[in-house]
């Protein structure tokens, strides 16, 4: 029989071949078999046919089988090395959707600042090292907190960064520092702004277009399982992720419409607006708060220190402030959260998630007015340099803070639950104020990339410890949501709150700076110029006396400096996002009736 189904696998295409074995229910040892044996059937039979083929297509077909067999190898050992693939399964069996949407989301943002962080240093810091001037200040351990001192005088900060065209070998090609730098920058943003739209497109179509967000639960307890899976851990722990599956579905299947009366809809409706009040008081004063402490922090704390590294020392009361704010009133939300008592955990979340956000992005709005309005007009010799000083000891005290919050968030709430009051029990993982922080740190990084260009490897580092942080602590200190609910739209909404209205605000800060303020005059690489962007517009005027870069002038002036492109390309990508929502609508509808068909 194995020897009938070898000879008619190998009378196959590869691809039908490759269907075939795939959707054998055998182990996976025993496909690579049956696979292996197909493919020398394969090759002996070219070889019988071999009188009829030149000895070249015959050595090309014997390379093609060749290097199929080292993909097929090398593929399998890359899906065992990715990157928290184990874990991620471990939680989502064991938490389900809803608390593995927000470590996914953590791994994309490790990625993306890991990406940020290759390119900063490949054309900015690289090349800085070539013209770099030995640092004659000392190193205290102090400046690991403050961000000052002998960290002034390094590649962390744009102070450091020279005006000057570089060249490691005389008579090489010049490398222009002012245009690297505005250039890297600005083309991270552009990729920024493109993985973020395809980022949600691709969300959205997985968690809204899909077919299989359709299927059934029969279907799915009764054609999902995987008959490859041998080991026995890996049978109990797809066990687990299938039952928690099912449980989501059949929450969404089964929920309750709750009817009140018309005097328990008065008083919830009390305790909603009695909340909302009770949020935009404690954000009103948060924000007022931090906008007096910033903009008289020189003056109360600063002034009086002989000692720079002291100064800087004292300025650590902003970000202490800023981040005290930011790490306990969400605990206060998620408080009035359980108070009014919403009748799905999706809609707990969600308030949660708006009333963070809105908190968070006030007092990063009032820090961007502070840094452009206050530090940025002031007499400092660098001002540049002292707003990338104050973003780094913001995102330092930020993680902190971050992994203070699992202690007190998570352990201390465990260890009142099973000894001082039983009845509470172990808590549960609060996915809105966890995600919102780290929409914070990396909108903090964002904005900090122009003044700190290595910021996103130290924030890389960061997340990477706090996803082990958050494990741990999940693992150790919190249970499964008691009301278990399918999260189709959070990992969308992570997205779109990532991009709206975070990174669209980081961008506004951006182009004010570039485009509005005027750099410092004796630090860094646009020393001198009006604005950053002035920069650009003197090397157009360069190019323009060269006959071979005349088109990159006529870009640059009919397009780039036109508003008129700019209209007509926004409103082509009006047109063809709206074009393509209709169509994702029109595959849903058409996905839905056909569902409703096989159902009847």
């Amino acid at each position: 029989a194995e020897e009938n189904l070898v000879a008619n696998l190998a009378d196959m295409s590869p691809s039908e071949r490759i269907k075939a074995i795939q959707k054998m229910p055998e182990t996976m040892k025993k496909k690579r078999e049956i696979r292996n044996k197909v493919l020398k059937e394969v090759t002996q039979k070219s070889r019988h046919s071999s009188t009829q083929l030149s000895f070249c297509l015959q050595y090309l077909q014997g390379t093609a089988v060749s290097f199929r067999r080292f993909g097929n190898t090398l593929s399998e050992y890359f899906h065992q090395l990715r990157l928290w693939h184990e874990t991620l399964k471990i939680i989502g069996a064991e938490f389900g959707t809803s608390v593995l949407s927000y470590f996914i989301f953590l791994k994309w943002l490790i990625t993306l600042n890991f990406f940020s962080f290759i390119v900063n240093f490949s054309f900015i810091t690289i090349p800085q090292f070539v013209a770099a001037e030995p640092n004659n200040l000392s190193f205290t351990g102090l400046e690991l907190f403050t961000g000052a001192g002998y960290f002034q005088q390094t590649v962390l900060y744009y102070g450091f960064y020279t005006n000057a065209t570089i060249r490691k070998i005389e008579n090489g090609p010049p490398y222009n520092m002012q245009l690297a730098y505005i250039f890297t920058v600005g083309m991270y943003f552009v990729i920024c702004f493109l993985i973020l739209l395809f980022s949600m497109a691709k969300s959205f179509c997985r968690n809204f277009i899909n077919p299989r967000t359709y299927s059934g639960n029969a279907s799915k307890l009764l054609c999902t399982w995987d008959f490859n899976i041998t080991n026995e851990k890996a049978v109990n722990l797809k066990q687990k992720n299938l039952s928690t599956q099912i449980k989501e579905d059949l929450t969404d299947v089964n929920r309750e419409v709750l009817s009140f009366s018309l005097k328990e809809r008065v008083v919830r409706i009390v305790i909603h607006l009695v909340s909302w009040a009770a949020f935009l008081g404690t954000a009103v004063a948060a924000c007022a708060g931090v906008y007096f402490l910033s903009t008289n922090n020189r003056k109360l704390f600063a002034e009086g220190h002989k000692n720079d590294l002291e100064s800087q020392a004292a300025m650590l009361v902003l970000p202490v402030v800023a981040s005290l704010l930011n790490a306990f009133i969400p605990f206060f939300y998620s408080w009035l959260g359980h108070l009014e008592r919403f009748q799905t955990p999706g809609q707990h979340v969600y308030v949660t998630i708006t009333r963070n956000i809105i908190l968070k992005i006030s007092i990063v709005g009032i820090l961007c007015y502070y840094w452009l309005n206050v530090v940025a007009v002031s007499e400092s010799q660098c001002w540049e340099t002292l707003v990338g000083q104050d973003i780094y000891r913001l995102v330092l005290v930020d993680f902190i803070f971050c992994l203070l919050g699992s202690f007190f968030g998570e352990f201390l709430q465990r260890m009142i639950g099973t000894t001082v009051c039983v009845s509470r029990g172990l808590p549960e993982f609060d996915i809105g104020r966890n995600v919102l922080d780290l929409i914070y740190a990396q909108t903090l990084t964002w904005i900090g990339i122009l003044f700190s260009p290595l910021l996103p490897g130290i924030q890389m580092l960061s997340f990477s410890i706090i996803f082990y942080v958050k494990k741990v602590s999940l693992m150790m200190n919190c249970q499964p949501p008691c009301k278990v609910w399918k999260t189709a739209q959070m990992s969308t909404s992570f997205m779109f709150l990532l991009f709206f209205p975070s990174f669209v605000g980081v961008l506004s800060v951006i182009g004010v700076t570039v485009w509005r303020l005027k750099p410092s005059e004796e630090c860094g690489p646009f020393r001198g110029l009006s604005s950053m962007y002035a920069a650009v517009s003197e090397w157009i005027k360069t190019l323009e006396n060269y006959t071979a870069s005349k088109w990159v002038v006529w870009i640059y002036h009919n397009l780039i400096t036109s508003e008129l492109f700019f209209f007509i390309l926004s409103t082509l990508v009006l047109i063809i996002t709206y074009l393509y929502w209709q169509i994702l609508e029109g595959r849903r509808t058409m996905i839905k009736l056909l569902h409703k068909q096989i159902i009847n």
